[in-house]
């Protein structure tokens, strides 16, 4: 039997001036349909100081995100040490591994990629994009980093919209959160 194919989304977040802004679109595609426009893919997490934001199978990032937050529970006052608990949990367990799924995690301090290859990375610019129009918002935000003076907000949900216009599974249904930082 042949799998369906489930596309991605893109999520974006960008750090200036104070503030971290994660955005993403609403879209959820299964092979070549798009089944619906609204889906939230970003979630606000211990008390509002970590925000999550996942491309993938939507199913596989809900148990990405369960799995998150409880190890944020083991080290609530460690961003970096409970995401390299998941991604070493994720690479080892047989159930875990099969998940399709990237999540981006922020606080106020980090801003952290989470992979099922066991990856944690921190993106040296504080700029990071996932999902099939990941590539696309993060030249977008880049470039509207060095030429404009918008707020990390704007710079999103900009990037996001420009993404949208270029990536078939990316819409323009943008959710954007926001808190401040340290950078």
């Amino acid at each position: 039997m042949k799998r369906i194919q489930s596309h991605s989304t893109t999520i974006l977040t960008v750090r200036r001036n104070g503030t971290v802004a994660i955005g993403g679109d609403g879209q959820a595609t299964v092979g070549t349909t798009i089944m619906k426009h609204d889906v939230v893919k970003i979630r606000k997490i211990a008390d509002g100081k970590v925000i999550c934001g996942f491309a993938g199978t939507t199913a596989d990032a809900f148990a990405l995100l369960e799995r998150f937050e409880a190890r944020l529970k083991d080290f609530p006052a460690n961003v970096p040490r409970a995401a390299t608990e998941l991604a070493k949990e994720w690479r080892t367990d047989r159930a875990l591994r099969r998940l399709e799924a990237l999540m981006t995690v922020v606080d106020a301090r980090n801003t952290l990629l989470i992979t099922g290859n066991g990856d944690v990375i921190q993106p040296t610019d504080c700029v990071l994009g996932i999902g099939s129009g990941g590539n696309f918002a993060v030249a977008a935000a880049r470039a509207l980093l060095r030429n404009t003076e918008l707020s990390a907000a704007e710079i999103v949900r900009k990037s996001l919209e420009i993404a949208s216009e270029i990536d078939i599974y990316t819409n323009s249904n943008i959710l954007v959160e926001e808190m401040p930082c340290v950078l």
